[in-house]
């Protein structure tokens, strides 16, 4: 066991990741300000749907968001260069982690797994080599790290692909009536927006991505098929960022794949002045004792969470219980409509609202076909009215349509959603059922 802990192993693939994560980072960041991402999604909005329990956690007022992501930026550039690394890994972490609570509007899995990795990062020597802190140090230096700084890497990968590529196998992305969906609004693309409404091209990228999620991980770890795999890793990366668009993901991914190649070949490529550790040692620190525990633990939560979803009743593409932090990516094609009654308790008067008053196009796409969303906006009106001096109840009337299919009622009418708590472990009855 301390083998597979402690054996020291070349640094080199850590150290390259470091710069190129750093890197990412400040594209990340500063990107999300130049593409006006930052604007649409937590400036011009007059409050953001936060994870329940973190409606405390709003954008800052003004402009600040701007300095905020700038800011963030920065700290991916000084973790690109491994000064003060982990305190820059750590702002940026927290910083990361706050706007991806804050806001669920645009949720994606990407910005959680940029959650994740950059906690993780916080706790890796990955500044021992070619860093301004080994510069103004040199003591810091080391050109090996224990094995369980690539296994930490591996094994999050493997949990990732594998829940990817089982939350596909249902029948609307199996009968490609999903991707299908999905590639209607890019029929405008240059060059390749036919081509992605044919037939055998959805069936590719359904089955195909079955495959990749489900194989990518064992063929990298199998050094006769480690090349293939990477350049179909290529290919599948880049065909995502050009049709969907999803920022640094398609290249973050590609950057895994230095855990897997031979020290050697990374040295030659990246780092040739780096000396190559040949040694085989076994190196016990003094967080042995702890490491093992903490190591099964984390890797026990990142299995269960993505299987909770099974414990609430209905179908997760229905109820979105148990949706998020599960590494179920592009699975469904939702639309729908809503409309939310207000009852003044004094008078039992109905006062009306419009969705365009208090929220963006986005967000009422939210707001019409996601059941945790309609119940926060339900809340926040009856604050906002509060805020007024009326007890209000809110009703509401939502028809949702999940993959194409027929409309259907999402939302119990005759429940007031306004005093209605919310249960993070508990089917919600209040959500019609799908069948």
């Amino acid at each position: 066991m301390n083998r597979f802990y402690f054996k020291h192993i070349d640094n080199s693939g850590l150290i390259v990741f470091r710069i190129i994560f750093g890197l990412l980072c400040f594209l990340e960041s500063v990107g999300a300000v130049v593409i006006g991402w930052v604007k649409r999604t937590l400036v011009e909005p007059d409050f953001t749907f936060s994870f329940i329990g973190f409606e405390w956690l709003q954008p800052l007022p003004g402009d600040w968001m701007y300095v905020y992501y700038v800011v963030m930026g920065i700290f991916g550039l000084l973790i690109m260069v491994g000064y003060k690394y982990r305190f820059s890994m750590f702002m940026f972490a927290i910083m990361w982690t706050a706007t991806y609570l804050m806001q669920k509007s645009s949720y994606n899995n990407h910005y959680y797994l940029l959650f994740i990795l950059s906690f993780l990062m916080v706790l890796l020597p990955a500044n021992r080599y070619a860093s301004i802190d080994v510069k103004l140090n040199p003591s810091l230096k080391r050109i090996s790290m224990p094995s369980w700084c690539k296994w930490v890497f591996v094994i999050q990968l493997f949990i990732l692909y594998t829940y990817a590529s089982i939350a596909k196998l249902y029948p609307d992305w199996l009968d490609t009536s999903v991707v299908a969906l999905l590639m209607q609004n890019k029929i405008n693309y240059p060059l390749i927006g036919e081509l992605l409404q044919q037939k055998f091209v959805h069936y590719f990228i359904a089955y195909g991505g079955i495959l990749f999620d489900g194989l990518i991980i064992p063929l990298l770890l199998f050094k006769p098929t480690r090349k293939l795999a990477f350049f179909g890793s290529i290919f599948f990366h880049l065909f995502n960022s050009i049709v969907f668009q999803i920022g640094i993901f398609p290249y973050l991914s590609l950057a895994f794949s230095l855990f897997f190649f031979n020290p050697k070949i990374i040295r030659n490529i990246f780092l040739k002045q780096k000396p190559l550790y040949n040694a085989d040692k076994i190196i016990i620190p003094k967080y042995h004792k702890i490491l093992p525990t903490a190591f099964v633990i984390y890797f026990v939560i990142h299995i269960a969470l993505p299987l909770r979803h099974h414990y609430f009743k209905d179908d997760v593409l229905w109820t979105e219980e148990g949706h998020r932090l599960a590494w179920r990516m592009m699975l469904r094609a939702k639309n729908g409509s809503a409309s939310y009654s207000v009852i003044d308790k004094a008078t039992n008067n109905a006062i009306p609202v419009n969705l365009n008053d208090y929220l963006n196009a986005k967000q009422i796409r939210n707001a019409t076909t996601k059941p945790d969303i309609i119940w926060q906006f339900a809340q926040h009106l009856k604050h906002r009215f509060a805020e007024q001096g009326k007890d209000v109840e809110v009703y509401v009337r939502a028809f949702i349509s999940v993959n194409g299919k027929p409309m259907k009622q999402l939302i119990d009418p005759k429940v007031d959603l306004a005093s209605e708590e919310w249960h993070h472990m508990k089917h919600h009855d209040w959500i019609l059922p799908s069948k």
